[in-house]
């Protein structure tokens, strides 16, 4: 029994702990109060804010349709366009932006506590698309030129250009085709200057696999032009005019085959402030694919978060009281210990979501709302078996020992089930339902830790000697 109360003590401080990280402000106020009154110099408890979904906290939610018809390996190419928005609105001070991958070509890009539509696109936008083109054969360009005729032809008469067939090259590039190294391979660029005529270079270094792709494009263009993109325009100002524009091309002449990952993009006409742009540019993340204007956006002003979440918390509130008084009701005694552990629960699991740490969202908060049932099925079970060992005659101890143990493989099914299903809505489903199953799934686990565990010490504590009803008169407490 000395290490059941040591077991139970050990609860009790997690349990204050947990609230204490959950919600500290009560805590801290106090030690504000008799540091104030005392002169003493008692430190807060640590402090960490929740982190709040778009829908919670307000701000713009954004949809972008990626161009995949160039590319083969599209998982890995919107993979790796996820990680450099990500990466790129997080330069602009963004808290806890969400991009995820939404189908096979949708990116869903929240950004919590930004208003302002237009800022948020042109955050998006500002972001390079990298491409390296190699040029066509004399036939390709002749093709394509021919179809462009053909098209241009049918305009000028009003037809319908769909009805001609393959209509769509007259949109390629007659004179260069995309290769499969693009900026998703890029890892550094630096300004440099040459070291004869002191021109500013931008050097560029890909990773392994985007070192062995320049090799092979290289090594099949030698004595050919390379031409190099920016967001569909050449890199570098060739002509001199003051800006990058579609009359740019910059196709430096390929040698020799490169090897290493390196490579140098010059010009006569960079100057050092252009080299640094680009090169600025280029490291914030360049597109391994491309996306136009978003097909859905979206604002959540602050207000209505603000009024979500307030509503969300009083649900949660609630649903607590109704929870805990069904257990006293139906259950007396053990009701209000597995309403004690409950509350452990809810603390527990908040303490979690702030560690992780968990985006909530209106659907999380349903998922945890959700779990608050789901706690206390363990207990209901528990319980059920309880009485039944006592009406056969067996004594407290027995009974709950007994109580608990043929209550487990029930509980250890139904909560399995729950977690498996938790796991498909959150790898299937879109990021709505992922915020559900996340918290819903975390408060599963949550509670077996709960019911099997802390709701256990409590009865084991409660039924020792010289406890409130270890007589065998208080079985009518159960």
């Amino acid at each position: 029994m000395q290490q059941k109360y040591y077991i139970f003590i050990g609860v009790l401080v997690l349990a204050v702990l947990a609230g204490l990280f959950a919600y500290p402000n009560y805590f801290n106020k106090s030690v504000d109060f008799l540091n104030h009154k005392m002169s003493w110099t008692l430190p807060h408890f640590p402090e960490k804010n929740y982190i709040l979904g778009l829908d919670l906290q307000g701000g713009v939610s954004l949809v972008y349709q990626a161009d995949l018809s160039s590319v083969q390996d599209k998982s890995s190419a919107m993979s790796g366009l996820r990680d450099i928005i990500e990466r790129r609105v997080n330069m602009f001070g963004v808290s806890e932006p969400i991009v995820q991958i939404q189908g096979q070509d949708r990116l869903s890009v929240e950004l919590p506590g930004v208003t302002n539509v237009q800022q948020a696109i042109q955050m998006i936008g500002q972001t390079p698309y990298l491409e390296f083109d190699e040029e066509r054969t004399a036939q390709e360009t002749q093709q394509i030129l021919d179809k462009m005729k053909e098209v241009q032809a049918a305009s000028a008469k009003k037809e319908d250009i769909t009805k001609i067939a393959n209509w769509q090259m007259a949109l390629q590039n007659p004179y260069f085709k995309p290769t499969e190294l693009t900026g998703k391979y890029l890892t550094k660029a630096t300004v440099i200057f040459d070291q004869t005529t002191y021109k500013p270079q931008i050097q560029l270094k890909f990773n392994d696999e985007g070192a062995k792709i320049f090799a092979d494009i290289t090594g099949r263009n030698i004595k050919k032009p390379l031409a190099i993109y920016l967001d569909g325009a050449s890199i570098i100002d060739t002509n001199g005019d003051g800006k990058i524009d579609n009359q740019d091309l910059y196709a430096p002449t390929v040698e020799d085959k490169i090897t290493g990952g390196s490579a140098v993009i010059t010009s006569a006409s960079m100057s050092t402030q252009t080299a640094n742009s680009i090169a600025s540019r280029l490291n914030s993340g360049a597109l391994p694919v491309k996306i136009g204007s978003p097909i859905s956006q979206e604002t959540v002003g602050p207000t209505l978060g603000s009024v979500s979440l307030q509503k969300s918390l009083w649900a949660a509130i609630y649903g607590l009281i109704a929870v805990v008084i069904f257990m006293v009701v139906f259950y007396r005694f053990p009701g209000l210990l597995a309403s004690l552990a409950l509350v452990i629960y809810v603390a527990l699991t908040l303490a979690v979501f702030k560690l992780i740490p968990v985006t909530l969202t209106l659907a999380g908060i349903g998922g945890f709302i959700l779990s608050i049932g789901m706690a206390v099925d363990a207990n209901i079970l528990i319980f059920a078996r309880m009485k039944e060992e006592i009406k056969s005659g067996k004594g407290l101890s027995q009974a709950i020992d007994e109580g608990f143990k043929r209550a487990w493989p029930s509980i250890r099914d139904s909560n399995f089930n729950s977690l498996i299903v938790c796991a498909i809505l959150f790898f299937v489903a879109t990021s709505f339902i992922k915020g559900f199953a996340f918290t819903l799934a975390l408060g599963i686990l949550v509670s077996l830790f709960s019911a099997i565990f802390i709701t256990r010490i409590f009865l084991m504590v409660f039924i020792g000697r010289g406890a409130l009803w270890a007589s065998e008169k208080a079985k009518w407490l159960l």
